[in-house]
């Protein structure tokens, strides 16, 4: 019987998952070992260190790799740090804001949802107001919104938490890696990221970051955490020893582990300030050439991610006919909007290996192609010569 035909490569220019590493995707062929072998403890050790240092953590930090993906991490944190009847303040300007607060309200949470409107940023004086009328235990926010591409002000929200004393949990799937983070500094109490986003690993795992005091919080609970998978008291039995044997949890992907420490390794020997300038480079160039073709920013440029560009089509191109070609006829995929803005917004993804000159050159090639806009690449080049 023969095998069934493997998929044909194709260039994703996504929001995630974004193109491997080659290191990480060399590491998924290395050898099959024990969830509680040495070699994986002593990896793990590795790979909780370089967690502190590319998210800002403190020494006395938990950090450690979930087995799932990003909403997993956005769930487990939710669960862990709040208690039925808690309350929660989630600040919301998109799809991922929306999510977090209908995993809190699941979780038996009174929660209260700051919106702001999409395509612009949470607020830090409504959240002050909202903070200081009603405070809540955690307060929920997203830095860099996939959905929409606004990077919203988390040092500031940060500063408003301590001020009420609440706890802070961070979404940071489309910045941690990319863009600096300062865990400890700011003063956040629970962050998480996904293996696919920034740092250019396979799906599935989410590497999660708590403060001290989240742990205490924990620790203090007066019920049992919701979930019993993605307990952080569990966990911590896998991944810290503190002098005593290893506790087995549960069979963590293994392969996924060595993908994901080699990238995170890989993002930490380039350095973070690098990749930031790496992304923004690229992200002007790519707005300034889409621009000479009737595409516009969805954001303006003092909130806009550098990580995820969300550009507004001309109304003449058809969204999903236009995306279908670039599918069909050069094999590169771009995605859409979600909910609202389905169907006239591009979200282009500019983390890790994406935010590459090469791979956008080929999507300006093509859209030269599609759209008869001769001279597109050579402008694209161009303007990223003057970025660069």
């Amino acid at each position: 019987m023969n095998p069934p035909p493997s998929p044909q490569p194709i260039l994703l220019l996504t929001p995630g998952p974004t193109m491997l590493h080659p290191r990480a995707a060399a590491a998924l062929s290395w050898p099959m070992v024990g969830h509680m072998d040495p070699e994986m403890f002593a990896f793990n050790d590795r790979v909780a260190r370089d967690l502190r240092t590319l998210y800002g953590a403190a020494d006395e930090d938990f950090t450690a790799l979930l087995s799932g993906t990003g909403s997993l991490g956005m769930e487990s944190g939710l669960a862990n740090l709040l208690e039925p009847g808690d309350r929660a303040l989630v600040l919301s300007n998109g799809v991922f804001g929306e999510r977090m607060g209908e995993m809190a309200a699941r979780l038996g949470a009174e929660v209260s949802v700051l919106r702001a409107p999409l395509g612009e940023p949470i607020d830090p004086e409504a959240v002050r107001r909202a903070a200081r009328a009603q405070p809540p235990k955690l307060i929920a926010v997203v830095h860099g919104e996939t959905s929409t591409g606004v990077l919203n002000p988390v040092p500031e929200i940060a500063a408003v938490a301590r001020e009420v004393g609440a706890l802070l949990s961070v979404d940071a799937v489309t910045t941690v890696g990319m863009l600096p983070f300062k865990f400890a500094e700011w003063g956040v109490d629970y962050a998480y990221t996904g293996s696919q986003k920034c740092l250019s690993a396979p799906p599935g795992l989410a590497p999660v970051a708590y403060s001290a005091r989240a742990l205490q919080v924990v620790a203090a609970r007066r019920t049992p955490v919701s979930t019993w998978y993605s307990d952080v008291s569990g966990m911590q039995g896998y991944w810290c020893a503190d002098g005593g044997a290893r506790r087995y949890h549960h069979t963590v992907p293994v392969q996924l582990h060595w993908a994901t420490g080699e990238a995170i390794r890989a993002a930490l020997e380039e350095g973070i300030a690098a990749r930031a300038a790496r992304a923004k480079a690229l992200e002007d160039a790519v707005l300034a050439a889409l621009g000479t073709v009737g595409f516009r920013a969805f954001v303006p440029a003092r909130w806009r991610l550098p990580t995820v560009l969300a550009v507004t089509l001309p109304e003449a191109l058809d969204d999903a006919r236009l995306r279908a070609a670039l599918r069909e006829r050069f094999r590169i995929a771009v995605t859409g909007g979600l909910g609202e803005t389905a169907g006239r917004i591009w979200r282009l993804g500019l983390m890790g290996e994406n935010a590459r000159p090469e791979y956008y050159a080929r999507l300006m090639h093509a859209l030269e192609v599609l759209l008869g806009a001769r001279g597109l690449v050579a402008r694209f080049e161009a303007l990223l010569s003057v970025a660069g």
